[in-house]
């Protein structure tokens, strides 16, 4: 089938691809642009993965404050380049996980981060909470394993469904951008302010 510019066009606008990317799609899924944005996802992905291992050393400090002043949230992100730094993609970006970490109030960055105490402790408390449960040994497993990915899913940034989309975690926020911009993206540190925090 003839892929028209037309429709290469119409698929970049969606994407934010490549043209020759979008064509490339097109023609693999003989025109189906619902198969193309999928083609075009999975090589985004792929693409996505070999940039996280280049040096970001640029991006900037953003500070974001909740309506009603009584939330702030300090952020570093960082890119490769002084001219991704202002980019509106990236600086949407970094605006949107100011407001996941004012809202979802992550403790951990992401799995890595979390001190072994903290996982140990967590541990013990959902292994007697699947004993309680009376079931064999192979299922309290599982249910530890269960709870120990949903602490990660409420607890580390990076594992968090992202509060504009919950289908998809801030990661695959993140890989997304890169496949989109082309360059290395990474979350590096955050603080989370809330007014009267810690004085009772």
């Amino acid at each position: 089938m003839e892929i028209k510019a037309e429709m290469v066009r119409t698929l970049r606008e969606k994407t934010g691809a490549g043209m020759m990317d979008c064509k490339g799609a097109l023609q693999e899924s003989s025109g189906d642009f619902e198969k193309a944005i999928e083609i075009l996802r999975i090589k985004g992905m792929a693409k996505a993965a070999k940039r996280s291992a280049r040096v970001a050393k640029e991006g900037i400090i953003y500070s974001y404050i909740h309506p009603g002043s009584r939330i702030g949230v300090l952020l570093e992100v960082n890119c490769e380049t002084d001219f991704v730094s202002r980019n509106e993609d990236f600086l949407a970006f970094v605006k949107d996980i100011g407001m996941q970490v004012a809202a979802a109030s992550p403790r951990f960055l992401n799995k890595e981060s979390v001190p072994k105490e903290v996982i140990e402790t967590e541990k013990r408390i959902f292994e007697e909470q699947a004993k309680e449960s009376g079931k064999p040994e192979k299922a309290i497993e599982k249910m530890i394993e269960g709870k120990l990915n949903k602490f990660y899913q409420e607890a580390c940034l990076l594992e968090q469904p992202f509060i504009k989309d919950e289908s998809k975690s801030v990661t695959e926020l993140v890989k997304e951008l890169i496949s989109k911009i082309g360059e290395n993206i990474t979350v590096r540190r955050f603080m989370r302010f809330q007014l009267g925090e810690g004085t009772e």
